[in-house]
């Protein structure tokens, strides 16, 4: 694998040419996520490199995956303020974006794995196939985000990002309050037979 060329000269040169372009439509990133980022931008100091932001939010979520839910809004609120310190301080590039999009991509597979931390495993939980195909999906629609940014010219941001995130944050808290339990509900199906429905 060393020395194998994974970019070609002519792929790289297209950075000089790129420019960011995103639209978000989603109410909840407009009327409380983004000015909740502006807010916090201006607390870093301007010498502050984006991608170092970039990359704190996603330690941040590592460690949140170690401690579950303490970090959460920690790594969130990261991703959301890298992207503002870099065009506040005029240092947004090509590779600040593939950075912090490639963080985001491995950031899928922790807030999927950590659904075992709610539903729990085995025969009352989630099973390791239900977990690898909930993976794939989410995994899927980050892919095709940027399959249609790369076809495009412009990353349409999905609505799912924020609502899942205060999602998660909302069934963790009731999972703490109430215990897995809360997620567990029977339902008779039409043979009389009790079934789990999560």
């Amino acid at each position: 694998m060393a020395g194998y060329e994974y970019v070609s000269p002519e792929q790289l040169a297209g950075f000089d040419k790129y420019k960011y372009s995103a639209l978000d439509t989603n109410p909840l990133s407009l009327y409380v996520m983004h000015p909740f980022w502006n807010t916090i931008v201006k607390v870093f100091p301007t010498w502050l490199a984006p991608n170092l932001i970039t990359f704190s939010g996603f330690m941040l979520l590592v460690f949140n995956f170690l401690l579950l839910t303490y970090f959460d809004p920690d790594f969130y609120a990261s991703d959301g303020v890298d992207g503002k310190q870099a065009r506040r301080t005029n240092s947004s590039t090509p590779l600040g974006e593939l950075f912090d999009h490639g963080l985001d991509s491995w950031a899928c597979v922790y807030f999927v794995v950590t659904v075992y931390s709610i539903f729990g495993r085995g025969p009352t939980g989630v099973s390791v196939f239900v977990l690898y195909l909930l993976l794939w999906v989410v995994l899927f629609s980050f892919i095709l985000s940027h399959w249609e940014k790369y076809n495009t010219g412009v990353l349409f941001l999905p609505w799912g990002y924020d609502i899942s995130q205060v999602t998660i944050s909302f069934v963790y808290i009731v999972t703490a309050v109430v215990g897995v339990e809360a997620w567990m509900c029977i339902v008779c199906d039409s043979s009389n037979e009790f079934i789990k429905l999560l």
